[in-house]
């Protein structure tokens, strides 16, 4: 026996193997994550340009006193876009008071 025994090093810690023949399955990049996003709006988008050409039927739209004639399905479309800038306009309200909370120390886990 040795008195004075000789440090030993870890063993290499080993790469999983994959079965034979199958490559390994690359991960999503932001990237990749950014044109199944652009995909998904282009079908989005042409689903909007097939309603709005069927639904060219002209409706008068009365607003603050002012009226107007539009195709329905434009009109439709302002009015969606108008309740997406009021969700995201109090959307942005809480989180810009969730920061300022969070800044003076206000929020706890």
């Amino acid at each position: 026996m040795d008195p004075h025994p000789t440090p030993t090093t870890p063993p290499a810690p080993t790469t999983p193997k994959t079965p034979a023949g199958k490559p390994r399955k690359a991960r999503p990049t932001r990237i990749s994550g950014t044109w199944v996003a652009v995909l998904a709006s282009i079908v989005v988008l042409i689903f909007l340009l097939i309603f709005i050409l069927q639904n060219l039927t002209d409706a008068t739209i009365h607003f603050l006193g002012i009226a107007s004639t539009l195709p329905l399905g434009v009109a439709l479309l302002f009015s969606a876009i108008g309740g997406a800038v009021t969700v995201a306009l109090v959307g942005a309200a809480r989180i810009l008071q969730l920061r300022r909370q969070a800044k003076r120390g206000g929020l706890t886990r």
